[in-house]
């Protein structure tokens, strides 16, 4: 069985229409540069703006710390097994948002984190993950127990999609990546 990869191009600013065009520019003020992630979310203007507002809402009122955020994130695109955005976060996790060396190591190979909340937070997301969002009360009341509040399920709900839009459209693009994130190829073991 063969994977289906989608044939519609990437989309710059000299090709866009004007949609798209505001997406990409959007875009590429929030992160300095047009990824290739969103020059092909861009197909889908909806798609990229759904992407983005869900992305800035989750970083800016979700109550989780960077550090935190991309402990989330880096768990939901390994479950998901996104080359791309594996790469990308972890090139923030190590320079922007404070993670661990042990502890990125860990969450790009699968293993337990050293840090204990981290751990239970990672632990937490997986249980999300492999329950379709139906968590035992036993994980809830763990999760609470090391700090976090019961509405963060819900934030982390918010990454969950936001990556699905991410992940799943990288799968379908086979996206490259982009110099930016090149130090921190990932592959699933």
């Amino acid at each position: 069985m063969s994977i289906y990869r989608t044939s519609l191009p990437a989309v710059t600013l000299d090709t866009a229409d004007s949609l798209q065009a505001g997406a990409l520019t959007r875009g590429q003020k929030s992160v300095g540069f047009i990824p290739n992630m969103y020059a092909n979310m861009a197909n889908s203007p909806g798609l990229l703006e759904t992407y983005m507002d869900g992305y800035d809402r989750f970083r800016k009122h979700s109550g989780f710390s960077p550090s935190e955020q991309e402990v989330i994130l880096l768990t939901i695109s390994r479950y998901n097994g996104c080359t791309y955005c594996m790469a990308a976060h972890s090139m923030i996790a190590a320079q922007m948002s404070g993670v661990s060396e042990p502890d990125l190591q860990a969450l790009r190979d699968g293993n337990p984190l050293s840090t204990v909340n981290l751990s239970i937070l990672n632990e937490f997301v997986k249980h999300l993950l492999e329950t379709g969002g139906r968590p035992q009360q036993e994980q809830v009341e763990r999760f609470m127990r090391a700090g976090y509040q019961e509405k963060q399920i819900l934030e982390i709900l918010l990454a969950m999609a936001v990556k699905l839009l991410s992940n799943y459209s990288n799968h379908l693009f086979e996206t490259p990546l982009d110099n930016a994130f090149s130090n921190y190829v990932w592959s699933e073991s």
